[in-house]
């Protein structure tokens, strides 16, 4: 029996829970109708303060009416009394007075359940009015409430969406799923590559790849070479300098004498 107990105190309380979580997400879907409704719900209770105030105000404006009657009969009585005395009229005297006695029995006897009442009275005003202010705080807090739920949704909104979390619709979360996606596939293609290029000999590829360098090498070498060869000094004609005018006569007859043995 303590097992089913346990157990049923444990289901109990899921329950409790998901309920509690539901009505959560209730409310936060639905936070500022609720928030209007606690508003409306506070002004209604205000009104049934209030109409509960005016019965009890109510009752001491009665009381205090019917007080201030007595108050007000005792005074004629005595006005009249006076009256007959002016008058000469003592016997009338006392019978005024006799009736001022009785109206100052009932304001006697009155009197303690009209302060009572009054004291009551104003409580009820204090009280409402200070419901009433209450309502009123209740409502620009209602009012402020409302926009920072608002302002704070939409910054959860904007976070989720800059950190890529949020719904599973989340564009940023699919962009970064491709992204993955495609990272997958390169890593895959180059693991193939590699597989691929496995038994090579990679050092002779190098060797071979050297030697096509060595004959661009010679080549780059033999038109340095040539090139050097034509700026080269020796290979300029040879430019005599001017000689004297004796000089250029002798010159002239040997080489005339050169011609003439040949």
């Amino acid at each position: 029996m303590a097992f089913l107990s346990d157990l049923f105190g444990r289901a109990g309380r899921v329950a409790r829970g998901q309920a509690n979580k539901g009505m959560d997400t209730i409310e936060d879907a639905t936070f500022e109708a609720t928030v209007n409704q606690t508003v409306a719900d506070m002004k209604t209770e205000l009104n049934n303060v209030v109409r509960a105030s005016a019965m009890g105000m109510s009752n001491y404006n009665r009381l205090d009416a019917e007080y201030q009657k007595y108050v007000r009969q005792s005074q004629e009585w005595k006005d009249r009394a006076g009256q007959a005395l002016d008058a000469g009229n003592e016997d009338l005297a006392k019978k005024a007075l006799a009736k001022k006695a009785e109206s100052d029995q009932q304001v006697a006897s009155m009197q303690t359940a009209v302060e009572s009442a009054k004291a009551a009275s104003e409580k009820l005003k204090q009280q409402v009015g200070e419901l009433k202010r209450k309502i009123e705080d209740g409502e620009r807090t209602a009012t402020t409430l409302v926009a920072r739920k608002n302002a704070a949704s939409a910054q959860r909104k904007v976070a989720e969406a800059m950190a890529g979390v949020g719904n599973a619709d989340n564009a940023f979360s699919q962009l970064n799923r491709f992204e993955e996606s495609v990272s997958r596939e390169e890593a895959t293609a180059k693991a193939f590559d590699d597989l691929a290029s496995t038994g090579k000999d990679d050092d002779l590829e190098k060797q071979f790849a050297t030697l096509g360098n060595h004959s661009v090498d010679a080549e780059l070498e033999a038109m340095k070479a040539a090139r050097q060869i034509k700026s080269s000094p020796a290979s300029a004609p040879y430019i005599p300098k001017e000689l004297p005018s004796g000089s250029a006569s002798v010159a002239a007859g040997q080489q005339a004498g050169e011609k003439a043995g040949a």
